[in-house]
């Protein structure tokens, strides 16, 4: 865990004074209220029930949803970088994050009455705009919850605080996701291992009308706003500047616009974020199609998809350690190199694999027969999918959390929130390219193998551009 630095004359990055040890766990556990919205909504549960259950066809469902998140990449590079400007003119960050709060938690409640044809409930248009709206303010959330990082944790530490947010945050998603495993999925199914379980989901939910699927939704709202509360409390913010709103907007855009015409000044930075949007498009691709990929091919259930989720997510928290120790050791250049490529090399290795082929070569499942009598992964291929994903949730995780920290360690200092403006939308402006390759490879193949595959052109293309990237802090614009 990170120690808040003694020493005087230590200041954070931005040059302000370190906060203590119980403000930087508070923000560590701003990821932890996050995360059951990444795994539940995002990622396993609503993403499979939506394309299988909703929409009725994994193919179809995988190409709306990425339609969905094309929208997402368009909404954030118009607004990102602007609010983030505005948000360095008035000074604080916490009334956006309590504004962005607001708008997600209602949105996840309303995902309960996301229904199949037939049974009533929200048109597929309305859902899909719901999924826009929630993943739209979760990465306007990173934008300030980001420029605080810089702002509470000294340039030795701040890689191990960005680890553990990530990390605290990975452990949020498997105490979610064990709850709804155990709690609801595997009750759901007729599974009490041996009466240990109940014979019944918690709180009366009725399998038959989906509920135990719709309830990602209103559980990821609660867990928001619960867990939103220390950093809330306890962390602090940057005074307010006393600058009016309307005077705020403008003096944003003439920054923002003046820093489009000083480039020159920022091209490391311009070129960091290139490098980023790239790659970073590519590794939430990966998330966002790992649980639909899993529930087409290996035909996974409810109960299959959280038992997957929760044994990557130890490793998803190892990730986090390992970024930030990486970055502490090797710096933050050297450290994105090796976790990009690594996890090319996994990606390559995961779509290989499918329900009779490992690493693209047939394998006879009928032959060989079930592993064992454990009713779940009980083929080779299905088994040899999660190591290699075991492998993805540890390098994914280490380049995000790293990631952060470059862009805390070389934006200028009074411009840290509209540069992770800036960096929030190097990590969703592709969003477009990303999600519609997908679309088009799953579409055009009728596959989605193809589609899951193409991520691994934008993980090269980022790799390529980090060798031009410097690890140094770039000049004031003025």
């Amino acid at each position: 865990m990170p120690q808040a630095d003694n020493a005087a004359d230590i200041r954070s990055v931005t040059g302000e004074k370190l906060a203590g040890r119980r403000a930087q766990v508070s923000w560590a556990l701003f990821d932890f209220a996050r995360s059951p919205y990444l795994s539940l909504v995002y990622i396993f549960v609503f993403p499979s029930y939506f394309a299988t259950t909703i929409v009725g066809d994994p193919v179809r469902g995988q190409e709306a949803w990425s339609s969905a998140n094309t929208i997402v990449g368009f909404c954030v590079a118009l607004f990102a970088p602007l609010l983030g400007a505005i948000s360095d003119r008035t000074g604080r960050r916490k009334p956006w994050l309590i504004a962005i709060v607001a708008i997600m938690a209602p949105s996840c409640f309303v995902l309960w009455y996301a229904m199949p044809g037939g049974q009533g409930g929200l048109p597929v248009w309305v859902i899909l705009g719901l999924i826009v709206v929630l993943a739209s303010c979760f990465q306007f959330s990173e934008v300030f919850y980001n420029a605080i990082l810089a702002s509470i944790a000294s340039s030795q530490r701040i890689g191990g605080l960005s680890g553990l947010g990530i990390a605290v945050g990975n452990a949020g998603t498997l105490l979610a996701l064990i709850v709804m495993l155990f709690g609801v999925a595997l009750p759901a199914s007729g599974i009490t291992i041996g009466g240990l379980l109940p014979a019944k989901p918690l709180f009366g939910l009725d399998p038959l009308l989906y509920e135990h699927d719709r309830i990602a939704g209103p559980a990821a709202g609660i867990w928001l706003i619960v867990f939103s509360l220390p950093l809330l409390l306890w962390t602090p913010d940057r005074p307010s500047t006393g600058i009016p709103a309307r005077r705020a907007v403008r003096e944003g855009l003439g920054q923002l616009w003046l820093t489009v015409r000083r480039a020159r000044q920022i091209s490391n930075v311009g070129l960091y974020l290139l490098a980023r949007m790239l790659y970073t498009d590519g590794l939430v691709a990966i998330l966002a199609y790992t649980g639909i990929y899993a529930a087409g091919v290996f035909r996974w259930d409810l109960p299959a998809i959280l038992v997957f989720a929760v044994i990557l997510t130890p490793f998803s928290i190892s990730g986090g350690f390992i970024g930030g120790w990486l970055d502490n050791t090797l710096g933050s250049r050297r450290s994105i190199l090796i976790s990009v490529a690594a996890t090319c090399i996994a990606m390559l290795a995961a779509v290989s694999i499918s329900r009779d082929q490992i690493f693209f070569t047939h394998f006879d499942v009928a032959a060989a027969g079930p592993l064992w009598s454990f009713p779940y992964f009980r083929t080779l291929p299905e088994v040899a999918y999660i190591v290699m994903t075991m492998v993805l949730a540890i390098t994914i995780t280490a380049a995000f959390c790293i990631s952060r920290t470059m862009m805390a360690r070389i934006a200028p200092v009074s411009m840290m929130s509209q540069f992770f403006g800036l960096y929030a939308l190097s990590g969703t402006a592709t969003g477009f390219l990303g999600h519609a390759a997908v679309s088009f490879f799953t579409r055009t193949f009728n596959s989605q193998r193809a589609g899951f595959a193409s991520t691994i052109i934008l993980l090269v293309a980022g790799l390529i551009l980090m060798r031009w990237v410097k690890e140094e802090r770039a000049a004031e614009i003025t």
